[in-house]
């Protein structure tokens, strides 16, 4: 029985439309997501004596997990992981600004919200090839920063805690923007579930 499931989107594959049609829900969540889910199981298969760690130990302890399976884990458990939060990430009754100590924290790093959105979208914009741009939670300087990923690599890996995430690989988007991307970055605002965002804050700053 494999350990990890595809969780289910929290809302309808056409409720972020027009932002994020449904075709490309569809595909990305029952098709790739999936895929992720399963490469991770497969991998887990080889050492069951892993089967029994949480994909945020995995991912946080990378290092440990065997040679053989490190880099399936790495690429299947980030791709599991880092969808699982993009989808809550996100809402049909999304958009807007972040308030409370999240909009503080953000705030205090960028110096205000419309410099943190321009500063995240030019990161996000910039990843070369296929990868993410993430707000996340700095446990050493107790403060927010972004931070680009490769591929599926997950902010876990560097020790950070990923707060809100941005999926900029070509499956995410290409079929109604085509490489258009920059196009896409700006209608995601609209479906940012900003109180997704604090709640993952909050649990990052208390440990």
């Amino acid at each position: 029985m494999p350990k990890f499931e595809l969780p289910p989107l929290p809302y309808d594959y056409n409720a972020l439309e027009p932002h994020i049609d449904e075709q490309t829900m569809r595909l990305h969540h029952d098709k790739h997501h999936q895929a992720y889910t399963n490469g991770l199981n497969a991998a887990l298969e080889k050492h069951p004596e892993l089967q029994e760690w949480s994909i945020e130990r995995l991912l946080q302890y990378i290092n440990a997990v065997p040679e053989d399976i490190r880099g399936a884990v790495n690429f299947h458990g980030g791709g599991y992981y880092n969808h699982a939060i993009f989808w809550e990430n996100m809402s049909p009754q999304g958009g807007g600004e972040p308030s409370g100590t999240l909009a503080d924290a953000i705030n205090q790093a960028f110096g205000g919200f419309s410099q943190f959105k321009e500063q995240f979208s030019a990161a996000a914009g910039g990843v070369q090839g296929s990868g993410w741009a993430w707000l996340v939670y700095n446990p050493l300087t107790k403060g927010v920063q972004i931070q680009t990923m490769p591929n599926q690599t997950s902010p876990l890996t560097l020790g950070l805690v990923p707060l809100l995430g941005l999926d900029v690989w070509e499956h995410a988007y290409y079929l109604k923007y085509q490489n258009r991307r920059p196009e896409y970055i700006q209608a995601w605002w609209n479906v940012v579930n900003w109180d997704d965002v604090a709640k993952r804050y909050e649990q990052a700053r208390q440990g």
